[in-house]
């Protein structure tokens, strides 16, 4: 009975600190001219979110920093430390690429347009961060060389090859989520889904580890559920790089957690999705000599150009993200 009042307990608290902070946290970026600059190559009508205060994404981790502590106390007196290590570590990856984040918004803030790192700079970062993860992991005993196949049902020693694969899953994952967060409240709830799977998995599948899985669902889902309240169409404010990093560090963590890190694949799909539609735009348009393929990329772009409302396809990748998630139950 214990770990779904926790899991409830986490989330609760985290929710209301994302809407508390949120709320005093908004006006001081507006007050701070901290408004997001919109591309001119996007649709006309993002026009009208110009100057919408951007960089909220530092109210969740705040809320999830907090929330954290208070787990990592809770799991230390009822069941020692020996679950503490990877909780810890998922949360200073997520920081550490929210603070990614951080630099990146700031240097679009200074530079007064919706560039900041260039991609080369911000992958390197988040490379760094990635290797970190994965070291802290392997000497605190979390992961091994054995990778776990979903659904087939076996494990496979990739030796050396392994942290190859998983400093692509990292920053691909972290990348992926930040890709999705282009229109208002789409990465929030995609986010919302994939933290409830997760905890789903810590609460029920009883193969898991429970204590820490359930304590980074519960600040995913948490705050993500917190900040759609002021992200939800329409936005009045945005996670900026710095929110959507940090979702990504948590997203993709937590597959590490539960010790099947390729599951986070089929729960996170879409982000996947969001970011093949985008390197295939770019490839397209490469090879054809200025031809696009998708109206615009990433593919909720396309999908708005296309004369679908910011409603509609948040409501359908939230639909898909739920019927992903119900598939990847069956792979854990």
């Amino acid at each position: 009975m214990f770990y779904p009042v926790f899991f409830i307990g986490i989330f609760a608290v985290t929710f209301l600190l994302t809407v508390g902070i949120s709320h005093f946290l908004i006006p001081v970026l507006a007050s701070h001219k901290m408004g997001q600059r919109i591309l001119e190559i996007g649709p006309r009508w993002h026009k009208n979110k110009e100057g919408t205060p951007t960089m909220g994404g530092l109210a969740f981790i705040a809320a999830a920093l907090v929330t954290g502590i208070v787990a990592c106390v809770v799991i230390f007196l009822r069941e020692g430390a020996e679950d503490l290590p990877s909780l810890v570590l998922t949360l200073a990856l997520a920081t550490a690429s929210g603070l990614i984040g951080v630099i990146d918004d700031r240097a679009k803030l200074r530079k007064k347009q919706n560039e900041g790192l260039t991609a080369p700079q911000k992958f390197l970062l988040q490379l760094v961060c990635a290797g970190v993860y994965l070291f802290g992991m392997r000497r605190f005993g979390q992961i091994t060389t054995d990778l776990y196949i979903p659904y087939l049902d076996c494990t496979i020693d990739f030796g050396i090859a392994y942290y190859i694969i998983a400093l692509l899953l990292l920053c691909g994952m972290m990348n992926s989520v930040n890709l999705t967060d282009g229109i208002d409240g789409l990465a929030s709830s995609v986010t919302l889904l994939v933290g409830l799977f997760y905890g789903a998995a810590a609460l029920f599948h009883e193969a898991l580890p429970a204590p820490g899985l359930t304590a980074v669902s519960g600040i995913m889902a948490g705050a993500a559920a917190g900040f759609l309240v002021y992200n939800f169409y329409p936005a009045r404010v945005f996670m900026g790089d710095t929110g959507s990093l940090f979702f990504g560090g948590l997203v993709v963590g937590a597959a590490f957690m539960m010790g099947n890190p390729l599951i986070v694949i089929v729960c996170g799909l879409v982000y996947i999705l969001e970011t093949a539609s985008t390197m295939l735009q770019v490839m397209y348009f490469k090879l054809t000599g200025g031809k696009r393929l998708f109206k615009m990329a990433p593919f909720h772009h396309h999908l708005e150009k296309c004369g679908w409302s910011e409603i509609k396809i948040v409501a359908v990748f939230s639909l898909v993200t739920a019927c992903l998630c119900v598939c990847a139950w069956f792979g854990l």
